[in-house]
């Protein structure tokens, strides 16, 4: 059928093409040119305003120490999570609801849950003044406290994204073969070995996914810092939002939206290249 009429897969795949160059593709290349162009001419001038900017070096330094402190943390306790699930019996797919609540909860809607946590008047300085261990409201959210304003957007980050992070690794955990952990159990090894031995490099994949996932992720993070701390802690998706509806400078957000598409795809890439995965040891 397909050898007399060699068309029909491309007209299959065209509807999906034709999403994709509608919905990605053109708004990428204009966001691009937007960037790179001055007046309908290539210039740099737009990636230079955005360098000078006054909270751009505070913006790469503070997106990038928010990544390095939430992913690995994220997929310490995603392994956590999963190895537990995975030596449950009755109850694991109530777990799996429970655990994975927050992905039903929209980014803006976490960091207002973790505003009325912290803020001044929130439960947690309410909690801590009726058991008589401070003396007056605490402020955990303002510039005054940058140390604290960070743990609390690291927090609310973790809690928000880490079940994505389990989802992927329990689904990692479920292609290990039973027998693998069987064989190695016969000889003698322990539960640690058996960890770092067999099931790590046998979820290799989950792992590369996640850790690509949840970086580029945190390195667009915007709601959950938006909520807690505003222009205390500015962001490098912050920044392109403020120039783009509070100074009504497209061409300048759209250059840091170009920059964070370099990042995270220097950060897959880095991935890609450190956690090679081998199809042949694959289960």
């Amino acid at each position: 059928m397909t050898n007399s009429r060699p068309w029909i897969p491309y007209l299959l795949i065209l509807p999906s093409v034709a999403f994709l160059a509608l919905l990605f593709v053109v708004p990428l290349v204009q966001t691009i040119w937007l960037a790179v162009s001055d007046n309908g001419a290539p210039s740099l001038a737009n990636a230079e305003r955005m360098v000078t900017d006054i909270n751009f070096t505070r913006s790469v330094k503070n997106t990038f120490l928010l990544t390095i402190a939430v992913v690995p943390v994220q997929i310490a306790i995603a392994l956590a999570m999963g190895t537990m699930v995975a030596k449950v019996g009755r109850g694991r797919e109530t777990i799996l609801w429970i655990w994975t609540i927050p992905l039903g909860i929209s980014d803006l809607a976490a960091g207002l849950v973790w505003l009325s946590i912290l803020q001044n008047t929130g439960y947690l300085n309410s909690l801590l003044f009726g058991l008589g261990i401070i003396g007056r409201q605490a402020s955990w959210l303002s510039y005054q406290t940058p140390v604290a304003l960070f743990i609390a957007i690291a927090v609310a980050e973790i809690w928000r994204g880490t079940a994505i992070v389990m989802v992927i690794i329990v689904a990692g955990l479920n292609q290990v073969p039973k027998e693998f952990k069987e064989a190695a159990e016969i000889f003698g090894a322990g539960p640690w070995t058996r960890f770092w031995r067999i099931t790590l490099p046998l979820i290799r994949p989950a792992l590369q996914s996640a850790l690509i996932l949840r970086t580029v992720l945190a390195f667009e993070v915007f709601a959950v810092v938006y909520a807690l701390g505003g222009r205390n802690f500015p962001v490098l998706v912050g920044e392109a939002y403020n120039w783009q509806n509070q100074n009504q400078n497209y061409s300048v957000a759209a250059a840091y939206a170009v920059l964070i598409m370099i990042i995270s795809l220097a950060a897959t890439l880095i991935y890609l290249k450190a956690l090679k995965v081998d199809p042949e040891r694959l289960p």
